[in-house]
């Protein structure tokens, strides 16, 4: 009965360490996680909004909305003397291996300030052409806007749009483009809103 009592203690003894040895690590990595989380949003947020149309900083002026799926986000406002001069969102594309995570920054008018995945599971070789170190793909859309192309014309070639697919994958791509052209259906239902002053 002692013996048990013993290895119990011992036991106990070791857990209780360990447990405090974590706490503390936790206590004081805390701000540095913090701090890591914040440094890469700012540094997604300056790929698609540029810094000569702000004065302010993006990743602290939001406003939080439900998308066109009821799925809460996180609206970037950009200003530049209190005025919104463009925002920034995550939009949701499916592509040949699930959900992907994007960013896209659009000017008060409309106008796509840029464009970028944030995560995805695509094939490597083929689906993940949609990032920035892969390819240049993704920066057509620059300077593009539901007007331009037409609504009609958001598609891939394949589908009878605009956009080029990549060659053996063509998932991705229009996973891609559907997802830019809800982006921008979303801001046009919600413009107002998005680039009031307050």
């Amino acid at each position: 009965m002692s013996k048990t009592f013993i290895h119990g203690v011992i036991l106990g003894t070791f857990c209780l360490g360990f447990g405090l040895v974590l706490a503390v690590t936790d206590r004081m990595t805390v701000d540095d996680i913090a701090a890591r989380a914040l440094e890469d949003k700012q540094n997604s947020l300056s790929q698609v909004i540029p810094d000569e149309i702000h004065d302010n900083n993006p990743v602290t002026d939001t406003l939080v909305m439900q998308n066109a799926h009821g799925k809460e986000i996180t609206v970037y406002r950009a200003r530049k003397a209190g005025k919104v001069t463009g925002v920034a969102y995550e939009i949701f594309g499916t592509g040949y291996a699930g959900e992907m995570k994007l960013m896209m920054g659009i000017d008060a008018g409309g106008k796509l300030l840029g464009v970028r995945a944030l995560a995805h599971k695509e094939t490597p070789g083929l689906g993940d052409k949609i990032e920035v170190k892969k390819g240049d793909w993704i920066m057509r859309f620059t300077g593009l806007s539901l007007g331009d192309p037409p609504p009609e014309r958001w598609k891939v070639k394949k589908d009878g749009g605009e956009f080029d697919q990549f060659a053996g994958a063509t998932i991705t791509p229009r996973g891609v483009v559907g997802a830019i052209r809800g982006g921008l259906d979303y801001f046009a239902a919600n413009k107002d809103r998005l680039t009031e002053a307050n």
